[in-house]
Parts: C-alpha cells; sequence; structure tokens
C-alpha cells in the first residue's frame, strides 16, 4: 500500500476568504457607487450642522443688537421695559426690528425670571419651541 494522498479540504473558515462580501459578484461595480453614497451623506450632516451653527451666530448678533435697543430703551424711561419689542422701532431704537435667523420674532420677558430688575431676550431657537432646550438667551 502506498502512501496516503490528502484530501483537498472543501471546509473555508470566513477569515481564511479574502474579501469577503465586497468580493461576491456585482459588488466591484457597486464599491464606487457605496463610496460617493457615503461621502455625499457625510457631506450633508456637515452642512446641515454648519447651517445651524451659522444660524446660531446670526441670532445671537441680532440679539445683541435688540439688547442694546433695550437699554438703551431703559435708559431713557427710568427702567422700565419696554411694553412690546415693536416700541423700539416706533420710539427709532432700532430702524427695524430683526428676527432670528429663522424668521421668528424675539421675545422679551421683563421682569426677568432669575433678575427681577432686568429683563430676559430670547429666541425660540431651530425648533421653534419657546423656551425648549435649544433657546438662544
Amino acid at each position: 500500500m502506498g502512501k496516503k494522498r490528502p484530501k483537498d479540504r472543501n471546509i473555508i473558515l470566513p477569515w481564511e476568504q479574502r474579501g469577503g462580501f465586497f468580493r461576491r459578484p456585482g459588488m466591484s461595480r457597486a464599491r464606487p457607487v457605496l463610496l460617493t453614497v457615503a461621502v455625499i451623506i457625510v457631506f450633508l450632516l456637515i452642512a446641515h450642522r454648519e447651517r445651524t451653527a451659522s444660524g446660531v451666530r446670526a441670532t445671537r448678533a441680532s440679539l445683541l443688537i435688540v439688547r442694546r435697543a433695550v437699554d438703551s430703551y431703559r435708559a431713557d424711561h427710568a427702567g422700565e421695559c419696554p411694553p412690546e419689542l415693536a416700541e423700539l422701532e416706533r420710539k427709532s431704537y432700532v430702524k427695524q426690528l430683526p428676527a432670528d435667523a429663522w424668521g421668528r420674532p424675539f421675545v422679551l420677558t421683563c421682569p426677568g425670571r432669575f433678575n427681577p430688575d432686568g429683563y430676559e431676550l430670547s429666541s425660540a431657537g431651530p425648533d421653534g419651541i419657546p423656551g425648549g432646550l435649544d433657546r438662544i438667551e
């Protein structure tokens, strides 16, 4: 009797294969498409985050303008707050009353919640819910 020949192994373990899922027929053509879609999704997420951040920056700048106008009004009227923000425009403290970056008006609370002698000026923020977690003060 001669030597035994080793049998060919038909069992291939997953870590012994090269390429895995992407080596299957048809996936070589889909790989660039999937990569392109992934890159586009990442760019869209970054663009959305930057658009929100730029809106917050613009709203803070507008709040500063309105805050200066309210301070001038209070200085001229013995510490009284304006009954509404439109009063600042009527009495020429601002040329035009700005809105936040999402087109919603600012909210003036007088007296303030934390300082009874002061006031609070805020925006509803990106979601538009007054007093929400993303409000801008």
